[in-house]
């Protein structure tokens, strides 16, 4: 059995909505209970649940179903919750916070390996196993992943795919359709990688007890996914690479069965960004892959359906916008130019494309920074990007000369973790982007970014494996002044490194 995996569902009118996700064989479904634990205050109370099956399929010459179950909590005024459940007896417990409180989120991002023959040198429990301790001491209210939950790129070694890769260009990419034999292979491929990534103990004990809130992406469909020449994005084995990827996404990190159910969706656009409120906390969840072209991160519907969500929030002191690339980050696009003269395709060119810095992104993330900027300027509310992929951790800044609120500057900090499992880039690397990390970039309307120094070090990036905790102010600390406190949380390090993120009005 597979699971359980929550996600977090929503929060409306004090009820706080979680999804419990379990892949099973055998001809009996499991049994499910859900309880909110007694307090000095008030006695144990049970809770209603909902069941539904999601897919069924045939592996490995079992049946396989699956199940969710959707819990509703009404939320305590004051205070947290702690719910049980139990499935056949076996019992795991989650957090809720009390009603409109900012939650307490841990992020991720690069959960796996580019090259799975490291897997058997390098262990990948580590930093999860750090975020279980700490959660252990305080309690994670969700779990946010933002981006390579599993790594798909063993498909093109463990697949009829490497025969396809193998090909000369004009026979990849001809236009005769996909057997079945292959579709089925990748079918077979993507729903393995999944039971198999996320039954590792250090992954499942922490699915089972935050809900979750992931977006995909390019490693869980193809590495580079979205960057390719349209020859090779459009060809038969890509889009039905895509579609199988998608159906999975669907299924193990969103808990639905089509994307019409999707939960927290917005709505009238193509791909799947979400977004959600709890409290005075808003949280962005920006789809970077399902539309990606050399061209455009997003396609216009997507910008507006994410925009109107945005001009919607006008009493909203924090946004959380979880975008899988940096916004800020040091500009390789030179480097990128000398990549796409040289013959053949470069080992880093599609990685280069992807970053929003690349030079056909550029007006695309331009605009994105003004929208932010204004909404800042308009609302009061505070701005914080979460971010990955890159396999560092650093903090970057969007700054304005223009732009303020009651006097008040407006910063829009960047917060990047990676990766929770990834090793970190070699040691040159680093030197390079130490090197490049203290030029500040010129944007027009007086915007400037820059990468910042860790607080109390002299080095912008951590070449290390990490994950992140968001950590409001609790009154329990005697504070009350609704901070947001960042922290990394670094592989072989006992302290985290910490940034205090303000906010905007008080």
């Amino acid at each position: 059995m597979l699971g359980p995996i929550l996600k977090f569902c929503g929060c409306a009118d004090g009820k706080w909505t979680v999804s419990a996700l379990v892949v099973w064989t055998g001809d009996t479904q499991p049994t499910f209970q859900a309880t909110v634990l007694p307090s000095a205050a008030s006695a144990a109370r049970p809770l209603e649940v909902t069941t539904r099956r999601l897919r069924t399929r045939l592996h490995k010459r079992s049946v396989h179903h699956a199940d969710n179950w959707l819990i509703c909590i009404e939320q305590h005024a004051t205070r947290d919750l702690q719910v049980a459940y139990s499935i056949d007896g076996q019992v795991h417990s989650f957090t809720v916070p009390a009603r409109d409180n900012a939650p307490t989120c841990a992020y991720t991002s690069c959960n796996g390996f580019s090259d799975y023959k490291k897997m058997k040198d390098i262990p990948q429990d580590p930093v999860w196993n750090k975020m279980h301790a700490n959660h252990a001491q305080r309690p994670y209210h969700l779990l946010l992943m933002g981006g390579d939950q599993v790594y798909s790129d063993a498909m093109w070694t463990t697949t009829a795919l490497r025969d396809w890769a193998a090909a000369p260009n004009d026979k990849k990419l001809a236009k005769k359709p996909v057997s079945k034999t292959l579709q089925t292979e990748i079918d077979d491929f993507f729903f393995a990688n999944y039971l198999k990534v996320w039954s590792y103990q250090h992954i499942a004990r922490m699915l089972a007890s935050v809900p979750t809130v992931m977006m995909w992406d390019d490693h869980d469909i193809i590495d580079g996914w979205g960057s390719y020449p349209p020859a090779f994005q459009q060809s038969p084995v890509f889009e039905m690479i895509y579609q199988v990827a998608r159906d999975y996404f669907l299924l193990f990190q969103q808990h639905s069965a089509t994307q019409d159910e999707l939960p927290l969706r917005l709505p009238l656009q193509p791909g799947f960004s979400k977004a959600a409120r709890i409290g005075d906390y808003g949280l962005l969840v920006l789809d970077l892959r399902s539309e990606r072209t050399p061209d455009q991160v997003m396609g216009a519907e997507a910008w507006d359906a994410a925009y109107r969500w945005l001009d919607a929030q006008h009493d909203c002191k924090h946004l959380l916008i979880m975008s899988s690339i940096p916004v800020v980050h040091p500009d390789f696009s030179t480097l990128e130019m000398l990549l796409c003269a040289l013959p053949g395709q470069q080992e880093l060119e599609d990685d280069l494309k992807d970053h929003w810095l690349s030079r056909t992104h550029q007006w695309e993330r331009l605009r994105l920074i003004h929208r932010l900027q204004e909404w800042s300027q308009q609302t009061g509310g505070r701005v914080t990007i979460l971010s990955g992929d890159v396999h560092v951790a650093a903090i970057g800044a969007i700054e304005s000369r223009q732009k303020h609120y009651q006097g008040k500057p407006i910063t829009i900090h960047q917060l990047t973790s990676s990766g929770v499992v990834h090793p970190p880039p070699p040691a040159m690397a680093l030197f390079y982007l130490e090197h490049v990390g203290d030029r500040v970039e010129e944007l027009e309307g007086g915007i400037t970014t820059a990468m910042y120094k860790f607080p109390g070090t002299s080095h912008r990036y951590i070449g290390a494996r990490n994950y992140l905790s968001l950590e409001p102010d609790r009154a329990a600390d005697g504070r009350a002044r609704h901070r947001l406190w960042a922290n990394w949380h670094v592989e072989h390090e006992a302290t985290p490194y910490r940034q205090a993120i303000l906010p905007l009005a008080e």
